[in-house]
């Protein structure tokens, strides 16, 4: 993690192997789940594996830890929030029905 060095890795989910990643840095990772080939190569690392219950004992007010999350913004409501479809300028997706011939395709649409 650039920039997160000495911090614990908070993963809210199962850490899973990846064979593209060919050299694993050292790293300390918290998850509710490992895999075994992941749990290996990051022991093998030098790493360290933490349940959520050992990270509570090492830092109860999560000091020193990055919390990894996926994209907030892939939703696929998000798609209709901003300006009102039809608005210059606007990207937003109107709400319907259908995506047919007769669904808001006529009058210029």
């Amino acid at each position: 993690m650039d920039g997160k060095d000495g911090k614990i890795a908070v993963v809210v989910g199962t850490v899973t192997d990846d064979k593209r990643v060919f050299e694993v840095p050292e790293l300390k990772v918290c998850a509710l789940r490992f895999t075994e080939a992941a749990r290996a190569r990051i022991v093998k690392a030098g790493g360290e594996c933490l349940t959520f219950d050992k990270l509570a004992m090492r830092s109860p007010l999560g000091k020193g830890t990055v919390l990894l999350r996926g994209p907030v913004k892939s939703r696929e409501a998000e798609r209709h929030f901003g300006k009102a479809p039809g608005v210059p300028n606007s990207t937003t997706a109107p709400y319907v029905r259908s995506k047919g011939r007769k669904f808001e395709k006529a009058r210029g649409r």
